[in-house]
């Protein structure tokens, strides 16, 4: 955003995230007959998502705006909002709901999740090229630019950052060297695409039966990981008193503290002591990332805590309590989306669009050629697309206790984010030049 919006404040910015998720549960637990009806077509969560979204194209907040000076200088200012929900909340809302966590009932989910991952990347890798053929067959003029400034060079960020993540896109950036002035508007059609696809993921999970049927898929599974996990739960349930609060957060933020004290040491070690992990433009420099570190300690945290007494904490609402973090979560992620930036730089946008729709089709082929359920479709595609920050949200839509499926898939995501990223741009780079 240009200009300022009307809220800069974090603390009013926040206060409207916040009343915005007050609207849609208040309203989801009145029992009339509109609402009713209105929450069977329109998710929960797609409506907290979307809400933030547009007070952002309203100009009412905004993640990021420019002010100019007294004295004729332009700042470039942005809300704390998004960091802290995904940097401190997005850590402890894992530990949270990892603590029931059954390790052996994931691994009984079988390859099916494995393989949708590997669609999606795949998807991602042959969509790239497929979108600048069909995008300069129409408007060859959207590919112009030379050099740093070529088109492909720009889209290679797009691919780090839709296998990978933001250290994968980062090392895409200095491998192939993209105009940095023009790098802005690959950051719209990375926003403006993801987010709509997110958009209909979440829509499918309000519908996820009625796809699992149309896919014949087997999510038996899944049912009996979510059935084990929830009696589990009901079985050591209580009423939580304060003291259960206050220890249930209290592990989440030492935790989180401990996650953040061993991401940036192990960033700092690897950097400081190998010249391979120091070099931006190195695939390895996906290890140098502290938000990887930082999901992968909380997770191993969750998961060590789930073989302890601290599991009984599932019976007064650590799922919940991490559910409402994830929650906060979504709501600063629409905040990002900018609905009003759709119309913006068409030809992008229209690159974008035509890439995810791509990756989707193709993960729709395979999850119906292999009777794949529905969650492994949008989890293994936000794990790609999202990364750490979304995938555990689109998992914990389904249930609490799948939340880490995302996240083991995201954090696979990285590894493999910056090979990907690499033979993708290889191929766009040939079909630009075609």
């Amino acid at each position: 955003m240009d200009n300022a919006p009307y809220f800069t404040n974090d603390t009013i910015v926040f206060g409207i995230l916040m009343l915005c998720l007050g609207i849609v549960f208040y309203t989801s637990s009145i029992r009339t007959k509109f609402w009713k009806k209105f929450y069977t077509y329109v998710p929960v969560i797609l409506l907290c998502y979307l809400l933030p979204a547009i007070a952002n194209s309203l100009g009412i907040i905004s993640p990021e705006w420019k002010e100019v000076t007294t004295d004729g200088a332009v700042i470039e200012k942005s809300s704390n909002v998004y960091y802290i929900a995904s940097r401190y909340l997005l850590p402890a809302s894992l530990v949270l709901m990892t603590i029931s966590i059954d390790l052996k009932g994931i691994f009984n989910l079988g390859p099916k999740a494995l393989i949708m991952f590997a669609t999606g990347t795949i998807g991602i890798i042959i969509g790239g090229p497929i979108a600048i053929l069909i995008v300069s067959a129409i408007s060859p003029e959207t590919l112009d630019g030379v050099g740093f400034d070529a088109v492909w060079r720009g889209l290679s960020t797009l691919a780090g950052s839709w296998i990978g993540g933001g250290a994968n896109q980062a090392a895409m950036l200095e491998i192939y060297e993209y105009n940095p002035d023009k790098y802005g508007q690959m950051v719209l059609v990375d926003i403006v695409a993801a987010n709509i696809w997110m958009a209909v993921l979440l829509i499918g999970i309000g519908k996820n039966k009625k796809i699992d049927r149309w896919l014949k898929a087997d999510d038996t599974a899944i049912e009996a990981l979510k059935e084990k996990v929830s009696g589990y739960a009901e079985s050591i349930k209580r009423n939580p008193t304060l003291t259960d609060y206050i220890v249930m957060l209290s592990i989440a933020f030492t935790a989180v503290g401990i996650a953040h004290w061993g991401a940036n040491g192990t960033s700092n070690f690897l950097t400081n002591n190998f010249k391979i992990f120091n070099d931006k433009s190195s695939a390895l420099a996906t290890f140098t990332s502290t938000f990887f570190w930082m999901v992968t300690i909380a997770t191993i945290i969750g998961v060590l805590l789930s073989f302890t007494n601290a599991k009984k904490y599932e019976g007064a609402g650590a799922s919940k309590l991490g559910t409402i973090f994830i929650y906060i979560l979504v709501a600063t992620i629409g905040m990002k989306m900018d609905i009003g930036s759709i119309l913006e730089n068409p030809g992008l946008i229209a690159i974008g669009l035509i890439w995810m729709t791509i990756h989707a089709v193709l993960l729709i082929v395979i999850a119906k050629l292999i009777k794949a359920p529905y969650f492994f479709l949008a989890v293994a595609s936000q794990a790609n697309v999202g990364g750490a920050a979304s995938a555990p949200v689109v998992a914990a839509a389904f249930h609490p206790s799948l939340a880490t499926v995302g996240v083991l898939l995201a954090v696979f995501g990285y590894v493999v984010g910056t090979y990907g990223a690499i033979l993708c741009t290889i191929l766009m780079q040939i079909a630009a030049a075609g």
